[in-house]
């Protein structure tokens, strides 16, 4: 809630003429109490978890074949009522692990320092603060995702996230409750160490989901603006992670490749594409020439 009655009061404390995005907020935050702004970011997981894997999995469905050069595991296909059982499990652990975990970590947000005021933050200091958090949550979720291919953690609780082994975009939340609560521990960490407006708070909870949507989701399209990103691992990378299921070592990044790079865990990763790379460029030449291609397509298969 903001401690004005007025835009001119407002105004005159900040001592400037509010911006448009500044008169926007006055006019929806100006008397919502803090609490209800923060838990906005219930509304926004739901909403976002609900729409942005859709289209794709409409396509999928209604048809298979118009994006199959683009899907990574193109064999597999899923049924409708898989897709329906991931969105209705992913909606109970909502309903009854985030919500709830949301509701009561307001009191945190405030210790913090995270800000509902006026003046709004710059373009700039937005993008930089998400850029620590991104940095951040990547770091601990790849050691805390790294644990859980330990024997006892896959065999208790990361084994439910790999039921998918070739993901979807509903998929990208779909593990064990408890694994939804301590994966939440580093997405936290980037706000609380560098804390910043409210906006800044929703835009990065928006856009970790997203992502990790877009990782999931089980194609690989070129034209893609996250292919810009440099270090950025995307559906390909953690496609390969879920292929290979349980006995995984490879590829436990969230957003970033550094850490597999740095720790030598993208190693199997690295040697499957060089060596999926060399077959199909045998295969072309292969074919040019008019050999007979079919052992090869067996090994690439």
């Amino acid at each position: 809630m903001l401690p004005y009655q007025s835009l001119a009061e407002a105004e005159a404390s900040i001592g400037r003429n509010l911006s448009a995005a500044e008169n926007l907020w006055f006019w929806y935050s100006a008397s919502m109490p803090d609490y209800i702004l923060y838990y906005h970011n219930i509304a926004f997981l739901f909403l976002i978890f609900t729409l942005v894997p859709l289209p794709i999995a409409a396509a999928e469905i209604l048809f298979p074949s118009a994006l199959s050069p683009l899907k990574l595991q193109p064999k597999v296909r899923l049924p409708l009522s898989s897709f329906l059982k991931c969105y209705k499990d992913v909606f109970c652990v909502f309903f009854f692990v985030v919500g709830p975990l949301q509701l009561l970590s307001y009191p945190t947000i405030k210790m913090v320092g995270i800000r509902t005021g006026l003046p709004l933050p710059s373009p700039w200091e937005v993008g930089l603060q998400l850029l620590v958090y991104f940095l951040v949550e990547d770091y601990g979720n790849y050691w805390i995702h790294r644990a859980m291919h330990s024997q006892w953690g896959y065999e208790k609780i990361h084994h439910v996230h790999h039921e998918f082994t070739a993901p979807i975009g509903f998929a990208a939340p779909y593990a064990h409750w408890a694994e939804v609560l301590i994966l939440g521990i580093p997405s936290f960490v980037g706000p609380a160490l560098v804390p910043g407006h409210m906006i800044t708070f929703w835009l990065w909870i928006a856009l970790r989901q997203i992502e990790a949507i877009e990782t999931h989701s089980g194609y690989d399209f070129p034209f893609s603006p996250t292919k810009l990103i440099p270090f950025y691992g995307g559906p390909e990378y953690h496609d390969y992670h879920h292929y290979v299921g349980g006995q995984s070592q490879s590829n436990f990044a969230s957003v970033f490749t550094y850490c597999d790079y740095i720790y030598g865990t993208d190693k199997g990763y690295r040697y499957q594409k060089a060596h999926l790379a060399k077959l199909r460029e045998q295969w072309k030449s292969d074919d040019q020439n008019g050999t007979d291609t079919s052992n090869l397509n067996g090994k690439l298969e």
